[in-house]
């Protein structure tokens, strides 16, 4: 990897391990969100994808577009407008032009910078729960904030 590469090059010039370590391993993007149709706001739950790990990594990430429908891929084009990042995303920040969170892996040269920042999903409060152990009815029950 290059020194400082999100600093000096665009997201779509960075190589694929340069994009996979932009990624502080948060996992806000593995909750589900639900926006307001009239609004547009975003609102996280804290339900989590059921193929989220306690390491906050995706267990079926090769194969996570075709197993999970509504996953998206992140890519350099799509960063800018996906609004429903968290403000702390790498991804988001490098495509705005803004600068990475002190505590982020990559400043730190430790993921458990990020932890000790709380920023991890299983740092929430109230406590993560698997999609599979909500009843689709009361999904928004879960609601914990906007994005």
């Amino acid at each position: 990897m290059r020194t400082k590469f999100w600093k000096y090059y665009p997201l779509d010039e960075l190589s694929q391990e340069e994009w996979e370590a932009l990624c502080d391993g948060c996992a806000k993007c593995c909750l589900t969100k639900f926006e307001d149709e009239e609004t547009h706001e975003v609102w996280y739950s804290s339900i989590h994808c059921q193929y989220l790990g306690k390491d906050c990594r995706c267990q079926v990430y090769d194969q996570r577009l075709t197993k999970v429908p509504g996953c998206i891929e992140m890519t350099p084009a799509a960063a800018k407008d996906y609004d429903w990042l968290p403000e702390s995303c790498a991804y988001r920040r490098v495509a705005l032009g803004q600068p990475l969170p002190n505590w982020h892996p990559l400043i730190t040269g430790s993921r458990q910078s990020m932890e000790r920042k709380g920023q991890s999903v299983w740092q929430l409060d109230p406590a993560p729960i698997c999609e599979t152990q909500v009843n689709d009815e009361h999904w928004q029950d879960y609601i914990i904030g906007k994005g």
